[in-house]
């Protein structure tokens, strides 16, 4: 859950491509593996759409719950992006707990798992058997930082960037191959 920490805070950074940023109204912000089979021992995920969607919520609670036990603040922080055209949405919110009885599974046609409000009946999840992926679907704020980039940057190259830290090699071990 925290790929960036500073001061207590901690971030969770997603990524989400999008052809066209400025205008985009929905984020897909993936969580990656969440396997109910794995951490709670449901071997057929199928057989109650309700446990399977309550304890795909218990995973990411507890990941949450994991990260605020060494941290004060979890945030999540999302960039929608079209790299062609040099265009960005960015947005931050709180990583928020979710609370399972507002929440109604089903199965939709391709076999995955999706999670709705009770109250809108609005799409808020989805969840993957095959890969234990587990996806939020997050409304972007009005409020969305929307930006561009104006002229061709040029790209860092690792050797670039390494410079730039004054990498010495002596702060690592290479083992193997």
């Amino acid at each position: 859950m925290a790929d960036v920490m500073w001061n207590g805070c901690a971030w969770s950074v997603k990524t989400v491509h999008n052809s066209n940023p400025f205008h985009a109204t929905l984020a897909r912000l993936i969580s990656g593996r969440n396997s109910p089979d794995y951490s709670l021992g449901i071997q057929n995920p199928h057989a109650n759409p309700q446990a399977t969607g309550h304890a795909v919520l218990a995973i990411w609670n507890a990941r949450v719950n994991e990260a605020l036990n060494e941290f004060n603040d979890l945030r999540i922080v999302a960039m929608v992006r079209n790299m062609e055209l040099r265009q960005f949405l960015l947005f931050e919110e709180e990583a928020t707990r979710f609370t399972p009885a507002d929440y109604r599974w089903e199965f939709n046609q391709r076999g995955n798992l999706e999670g709705f409000n009770r109250t809108g009946e609005r799409r808020a999840f989805t969840w993957q058997p095959h890969g234990s992926q587990f996806t939020i679907h997050r409304q972007v704020p009005a409020a969305a930082r929307k930006f561009s980039i104006n002229r061709n940057v040029p790209m860092l190259t690792p050797d670039a960037i390494l410079a730039s830290v004054r990498f010495n090699p002596n702060w690592i071990t290479i083992h193997g191959g």
